[in-house]
């Protein structure tokens, strides 16, 4: 399916906000007699692409989940050898990001990582926080949950404070306490690797997202893969509520 992407005549469909479940490492692995380990680290090369990608094609935000809350239920070999290479691909990839503009964060519970891996985290967001070209952010320790319970956290200690009233509280005051409140709406959410769900991911702000499933494995998602998901997401219409004609009315 895929097809060329004429950016200048879809520029206005260009999803703003791209947010990708990065799922079948371990599938990709074992279909080729490696271990779980080898598609991690093979999918280094598909995170490395899609971020050229979005990049070139003008989207402001992409955000990536690599490390959900629950996944720490995995063997402790597994999960050590991910906390090793977020470490590893932190040393390697920064700078390139740093020299193409890109601003870098991570969003989730940190705290559960380790003092050295904070410490690098905080280093690679320090660097990159005046650039402008593109937000790209790694959940990691993230959930859905999490993130919605935080926010209501911190306004239901504002009202114990006194710091607003409790009418004051609205899904705007919500949504500014959630992460990525500062980024443009989330347009498009990809999922790789056959299944269709979201998996706690995203809860919040992917309300109105444009979702598409893809089979391909993520080791597999390349360039083209990504602009098979591009172009369908242009073809879609998206009427937030509203009906087809009152769309069509306001373009």
């Amino acid at each position: 399916m895929t097809e060329s992407i004429n950016t200048q005549e879809l520029e206005l469909k260009i999803p703003q906000h791209v947010a990708v479940i990065m799922d079948g490492n371990g599938r990709w692995a074992q279909q080729r007699g490696k271990t779980r380990v080898v598609g991690h680290k093979s999918g280094v090369d598909s995170v490395r692409s899609t971020v050229t990608y979005a990049r070139k094609l003008g989207v402001k935000a992409l955000t990536l989940f690599a490390f959900s809350s629950e996944n720490w239920q995995r063997p402790q070999a597994e999960v050590s050898v991910l906390m090793e290479l977020f470490m590893l691909v932190l040393n390697r990839e920064v700078k390139r990001l740093h020299k193409n503009d890109i601003r870098f964060q991570v969003i989730g519970d940190v705290s559960r990582f380790s003092s050295k891996l904070q410490d690098k985290i905080n280093t690679a967001e320090a660097l990159t926080e005046h650039n402008t070209g593109m937000v790209l952010s790694i959940a990691a320790n993230y959930g859905g949950r999490w993130d919605i319970a935080n926010a209501a956290k911190i306004l239901a200690s504002q009202v114990a404070d006194n710091s607003i009233k409790l009418e004051e509280i609205t899904e705007k005051s919500l949504h500014t306490h959630t992460c990525l409140s500062n980024l443009p709406e989330l347009d498009l959410l990809i999922r790789t690797g056959g299944d269709h769900r979201i998996s706690n991911f995203l809860l919040w702000q992917a309300a109105y997202a444009e979702l598409y499933f893809t089979e391909t494995l993520w080791p597999d998602f390349d360039e083209a893969q990504f602009k098979d998901a591009i172009i369908d997401f242009t073809m879609r219409e998206r009427r937030f509520g509203k009906t087809g004609e009152q769309v069509k009315l306001n373009e």
